[in-house]
């Protein structure tokens, strides 16, 4: 199994975007049962917060 962590200051934009997208290559080839893919924060200023509005669907 191939681990892969993406990892920003709050976890709540570029490393989730980054987890998404990797996500969605991985399954696009028919890869999912090998990969493990994940995302986290460097700090815990973002705790309690969820992804940022940006990054949500309009």
């Amino acid at each position: 199994m191939i681990k892969i962590l993406f990892i920003c200051h709050g976890n709540i934009c570029r490393s989730t975007m980054a987890e998404s997208v990797m996500t969605y290559l991985v399954e696009k080839e028919g890869l999912a049962d090998k990969f493990y893919i994940n995302s986290a924060a460097t700090s815990r200023e973002e705790i309690g917060n969820g992804v940022h509005h940006a990054l949500l669907p309009s």
